[in-house]
């Protein structure tokens, strides 16, 4: 998918994942942090995380995303929650951001580890980036909820089968990168519906709006492959979920 297909299909969204806004409050209150709290968003979308933590438990933050879209909603969220001050946001790649210097109490990268090729991949990149043993990684990612048909690998994940494991191998990676899995919050089907079915309404709301696009037909094909991926197979097979992680 396209960034720009991703910036339609999530433009009516404020949480660019299948959580919920009461899922991601509880996250909160499982990282508890506080106003000596730094952390750095990698791929933050519209920095709803960033903004509603500062705005909650005064954290200063750090979002980068690709999207000059988003990072503009992120922006204006911020201001909105009136904690402009404490929260930057930079587009970029997320991969190139973290760096041994930049020391932060929380990382996160919130369903997007294809910055590092994948969960293992993404894990090492930003492990320099947290300060100390104490300090928490965020990573959401998907998993099988159990084995699924081999026409559901085709569309969820075209083919590729180890992208993504079930439960019990999504903690193996966590262990063999040296990391111990402490939280977990998953998403569940209220809110894969209402991340999913939204995104079908903003597309169509889209190419009712702008006939003449040139890519309409293009992103017509990609919604209702998307469509019937999710209802097929993706309901009942793939899970998400949110990981809290400290260095062993």
């Amino acid at each position: 998918m396209s960034l720009r297909f991703h910036e339609i299909a999530e433009s009516n969204h404020q949480i660019l994942n299948p959580f919920t806004p009461a899922q991601l409050e509880l996250l909160g209150e499982i990282c508890a942090p506080d106003n000596g709290t730094r952390q750095l968003d990698l791929c933050c979308g519209k920095g709803e995380m960033l903004c509603q933590w500062a705005a909650r438990y005064g954290l200063m933050g750090v979002g980068v995303d690709i999207s000059a879209v988003f990072l503009e909603a992120a922006a204006q969220r911020a201001r909105a929650l009136e904690v402009g001050e404490r929260i930057h946001f930079t587009q970029g790649d997320a991969a190139d951001y973290p760096e041994a210097h930049h020391q932060f109490d929380i990382v996160s990268c919130i369903g997007a580890t294809w910055i590092g090729g994948g969960l293992s991949g993404t894990l090492e990149l930003m492990k320099p980036a947290l300060k100390d043993d104490r300090s928490l990684l965020l990573v959401g990612e998907p998993y099988w909820i159990e084995p699924a048909p081999d026409e559901a690998y085709t569309l969820l994940t075209d083919g590729e089968r180890e992208m993504f494991l079930d439960l019990e191998g999504t903690l193996g990676r966590f262990e063999a990168a040296g990391l111990e899995l402490i939280e977990m919050v998953l998403a569940n089907p209220d809110g894969w519906d209402r991340y999913v079915a939204r995104q079908w309404k903003n597309v169509s709301d889209y190419l009712r709006a702008h006939p003449n696009d040139p890519d309409a037909d293009e992103l017509q094909a990609w919604v209702d492959l998307g469509r019937l991926a999710y209802l097929k197979y993706g309901r009942r097979y793939f899970g998400w979920g949110v990981f809290v992680l400290r260095q062993r």
